[in-house]
């Protein structure tokens, strides 16, 4: 281009078409940067979906694997009532009548046939096996020797009874009260007088008793 062009009005034209395209460039760029951006529709805004998800916390992958723990009910305390213990026994003393636990009653009969006129004898036993010295009944009424033959009731001591029939003896811890008993092979009942009809052979049953206690049967026979 010749120099004289850039002068007078030539010159003022050829600035003004540069400016016009310097600018024009200008534009087209800030267009292409505000096309990138995302358009005139602004700034999204979070959807409801999205605002839910941010609002419920995610699973947290440690704690995923591990069992459930249930809180385990506060044990209540236990209340222990003190025990009690039962009053101690009085100790017995000597003379008081003597306890049934502390008894023992035995009989033994003298052999196990009688025959012809021979009395059938007998030797039963009471001991004390108790600490102290009792007191005990020893009366045909309160221990019994009776002799049985089936249900048959053939002899006791406590027929015919004259008087109270009470004897209370003294017994010593370990010292056995010791009677004997002879029967006469006669029959005893409520009607004492005169003679009882006699006893046929056969097979009896001893037994001393005192309503408390009774003796092993001792079993003979009458010929």
């Amino acid at each position: 281009m010749e120099p004289d062009t850039l002068r007078g009005d030539g010159g003022d034209v050829y600035w003004r078409r540069r400016m016009t395209l310097l600018v024009g460039v200008l534009v087209v760029v800030a267009v292409v940067a505000w096309a990138c951006s995302g358009g005139s529709e602004g700034p999204k805004s979070p959807t409801a979906s999205g605002a839910s998800a941010s609002a419920s916390p995610s699973a947290d992958p440690v704690l995923a694997g591990l069992p459930s723990i249930t809180p385990s009910p506060t044990p209540s305390p236990t209340v222990t009532k003190p025990s009690v213990k039962p009053a101690a026994a009085r100790p017995r003393r000597p003379g008081q009548p003597c306890d049934r636990k502390d008894l023992v009653l035995s009989l033994q009969g003298r052999q196990e046939v009688y025959a012809g006129d021979a009395r059938p004898g007998f030797v039963y036993t009471l001991v004390n096996t108790g600490p102290v010295m009792c007191t005990f009944d020893v009366g045909p009424r309160a221990i019994e020797f009776r002799i049985t033959s089936g249900a048959d009731r053939i002899w006791s001591t406590s027929d015919c009874v004259a008087g109270s029939g009470e004897q209370v003896e003294r017994l010593e811890r370990g010292v056995p009260y010791v009677k004997t008993v002879d029967w006469d092979r006669r029959r005893s009942g409520e009607s004492c007088g005169g003679k009882q009809p006699v006893a046929l052979p056969g097979t009896y049953v001893a037994v001393v008793d005192t309503g408390e206690m009774r003796s092993r049967k001792s079993v003979f026979h009458l010929r």
